[in-house]
């Protein structure tokens, strides 16, 4: 059995001197396979590419983004939904609400992050949800949903635990990544409490590598430290830890075909 890394942007924009090696490096690890999720129209067209070289190892998502939720939001999700009908989609995302800088297009971000829940609903797809500094906005809109199905990741998880446990009755995993290696922080406590049954592991590379490649780029191979810190928080064993969170993940992303 393999990790999935449910969580990586693995673009050349953040790879410019060899995606292949950067993957293969995963594979080598046993990270296989990697998820990438869509956050605008843009970059799609690049994540179908990777899909296509590197067959059976990378799927895709697609969604636009809250960040990226902006005055052309409706050409954006014309452009995005144009993919609904793509066979080789896995799931939507990563998309949700983000006020931690501004809440200029926060009305913008509400109906796009609405539309994309209906997209996932009605074709019964599994989510990845970025929400940052908003749980408790985010929290009626998924209540209109309730009871339709929905299921995935709460993606870099940042909330407390009464946020871990309203994600986990909508449905929900909590997407941990390198954050869980760093001192003194408050998913580790989270973790341990919820148990690794309602965990998936991720990296959100070329962001947030875990220690100690903390502040350098980060990449799909390095989802074993994170295991290995999961498993000692929590008390399992790493072995344990990666056939929990590989089977969570397939079973949220169930269209996944493992090769």
């Amino acid at each position: 059995m393999n990790f999935i890394d449910t969580h990586a942007h693995l673009c050349t924009e953040y790879y410019p001197e060899g995606l292949d090696e950067v993957v293969q490096r995963a594979i080598d690890a046993k990270v296989d396979p990697v998820i990438l999720p869509g956050v605008n129209a843009a970059g799609l067209p690049e994540i179908f590419a990777s899909v296509e070289r590197y067959k059976g190892h990378i799927f895709p998502l697609i969604g636009l983004h809250p960040e990226d939720a902006k005055e052309d939001y409706q050409e954006e999700l014309k452009s995005i939904s144009s993919y609904l009908d793509d066979p080789r989609i896995i799931g939507i995302g990563e998309i949700g609400l983000d006020f931690f800088f501004s809440r200029e297009f926060e009305q913008i971000q509400y109906e796009v992050f609405e539309t994309q829940l209906g997209w996932a609903r009605d074709r019964k797809l599994p989510l990845s949800l970025h929400i940052r500094n908003a749980y408790e906005e985010a929290l009626p809109l998924l209540k209109k949903f309730d009871g339709c199905g929905l299921k995935g990741v709460l993606h870099c998880f940042s909330g407390g635990i009464q946020e871990a446990l309203w994600g986990i009755r909508f449905g929900f995993v909590l997407g941990v990544g390198g954050i869980i290696t760093f001192k003194n922080n408050k998913l580790q406590d989270i973790v341990k409490e919820v148990g690794i049954q309602h965990i998936v592991l991720e990296t959100d590379a070329p962001f947030l590598a875990p220690t100690p490649h903390r502040g350098t780029t980060n990449e799909s191979s390095y989802i074993p430290l994170i295991a290995q810190k999961v498993a000692e928080v929590t008390g399992e064993s790493t072995e344990n830890v990666m056939k929990v969170t590989t089977e969570n993940a397939l079973r949220i992303f169930d269209k996944i075909k493992i090769h």
